[in-house]
């Protein structure tokens, strides 16, 4: 097990925070936060945002989304059920390291087989603790989302001008296309459903629809949902162009979430994602893949100021009148005004307005900004991986 601290030790590490600080956060205003690191010794630099979910941690670090992000828990108990192998996104984490406000302590999940601290180390993931998360998240949602950098040093040499310069140097997010670094290197084809707790084993659903999913940092959770749903899953990397995929002969195209500035990844993807509307061929989008087929289709995207982190994200569905409780994760937006005649918005956010989902007034392609395979979060949304098989059926008949 890696290091650790007992819940009443919590506030003497408080203290000797202020003194003996081992990890800081410094933002590129020059903000200081000081506090005790854990994890893996070392710095990172990305976008500081933060994630009001309450529960897990751990696929939410493993969520290729995150690239380029080190993210605030607004949560105080994070680690208290350590790590395990099941809850994955992907097989490597793309996160860049977080930020939580109480000490990490023992896991007490029966399904833990590492702690947190350990599993940090593992993928070279610095985190710290004993800072004040509601202040920073309070900075965050008032001035938008700033660059920074996190230095876990156990020794205690932390450099702040250094770092404050590393954080004013590192480029940003906007125009930078990281589905390229999380995509998959090979196509190849799924195969695990959902994992059943009382059975110790993954769902099997007999296979009745091929789907072609484009990779731009897909999570494991969506192509769990799409084989639940009966559909045999190809996957393939973000640069596969409309000709290859249309090679396969799916029944339909399934746009996965990623990472990145939309509009950077739609200068290679967009002209294919609107060869494929075009040609009848059933699509549906989540999140990036949202925002890509809106792209494709002559829409603009822009930044967000501070983006939509958490499951407890109201949005209403236009046509039903319904309201879902849905988890999101995205830091740029579809610009309703750019919209183009054949894309019309059925879904909207409660928080803000802003576009939650898409539908082609013609074509059988729909997407939505959220995220319905709820990894963590509720399952209000889980309808719409059947209203994707609905949409190929239809198309088939």
């Amino acid at each position: 097990m890696g290091q650790k601290i007992k819940s009443g030790q919590y506030f003497a590490a408080l203290r000797a925070n202020r003194d003996n600080p081992t990890a800081a956060l410094v933002l590129e205003d020059g903000s200081v936060f000081t506090g005790y690191g854990f994890g893996a010794a070392t710095t990172n630099v990305g976008e500081i945002c933060f994630n009001t979910s309450m529960t897990g941690y751990q696929e939410i670090l493993t969520d290729p989304s995150y690239a380029g992000q080190i993210i605030t828990f607004t949560f105080p108990h994070i680690g208290n059920v350590g790590a395990n192998d099941q809850d994955f996104e992907t097989i490597t984490p793309s996160a860049l390291g977080l930020i939580v406000r109480q000490a990490v302590t023992n896991p007490a999940s029966w399904r833990a087989t590492s702690d947190l601290d350990s599993w940090l180390k593992t993928h070279n993931l610095p985190g710290i603790s004993g800072i004040d998360t509601r202040a920073l998240t309070r900075r965050i949602r008032d001035l938008g989302a700033p660059r920074g950098a996190l230095c876990y040093a156990p020794d205690g040499n932390i450099d702040v001008d250094a770092l404050k310069a590393q954080a004013v140097a590192w480029p940003g997010l906007k125009n930078m296309d990281l589905a390229v670094d999380v995509t998959c290197d090979n196509p190849h084809d799924w195969h695990q459903g959902s994992w059943q707790m009382d059975k110790s084993a993954h769902l099997e659903t007999p296979s009745k629809y091929k789907v072609v999913a484009m990779d731009f940092g897909c999570k494991h959770n969506i192509l769990r949902s799409l084989e639940d749903a009966g559909c045999a899953v190809h996957v393939v990397p973000a640069n596969a162009t409309a000709d290859e995929i249309m090679a396969l002969q799916p029944d339909g195209v399934f746009l996965s979430n990623g990472p990145g500035d939309p509009a950077a990844t739609a200068a290679y993807a967009g002209p294919q994602i609107a060869k494929l509307i075009d040609q009848n061929m059933p699509v549906f989008g989540i999140c990036i893949g949202h925002q890509l087929m809106a792209l494709a289709l002559g829409a603009k995207t822009h930044k967000m100021d501070r983006g939509h982190r958490g499951a407890n994200h109201p949005v209403k569905d236009l046509a039903t009148g319904k309201i879902e409780i849905t988890s999101q994760n995205h830091g740029f937006v579809v610009d309703p005004d750019s919209l183009p005649a054949e894309l019309e918005v059925s879904h909207i956010s409660l928080f803000d307005q802003s576009v939650e989902g898409l539908r082609h007034t013609s074509k059988p392609a729909f997407c939505v900004q959220y995220h319905p395979e709820s990894s963590p979060g509720p399952h209000d949304s889980r309808y719409l991986f059947e209203r994707f098989i609905d949409l190929m059926e239809k198309t088939k008949a």
